[in-house]
């Protein structure tokens, strides 16, 4: 059996008993890739390595989505 896995997500606290990545992430929630910055654990993540990273207890992620406008 799997260990439960907590972690954050912009703030939001969220559980997972399944060995996810921050790419697994990312499509779960929809996220358009090519306009956002990722933070993980408070460091800039590059996008070569979001499908290399499994999130672990306590991991902190912010996702920032660039918006235009004028």
């Amino acid at each position: 059996m799997s260990k439960v896995r907590k972690f954050f997500l912009n703030g939001q606290e969220y559980y997972t008993y399944q060995d996810i990545t921050i790419f697994d992430i990312i499509n779960y929630f929809n996220c358009n890739t090519s306009l956002l910055v990722l933070e993980y654990n408070n460091l800039i993540c590059n996008k070569k390595n979001w499908n290399k990273i499994f999130i672990k207890d306590n991991d902190k992620i912010e996702i920032v989505t660039i918006v235009g406008g004028g």
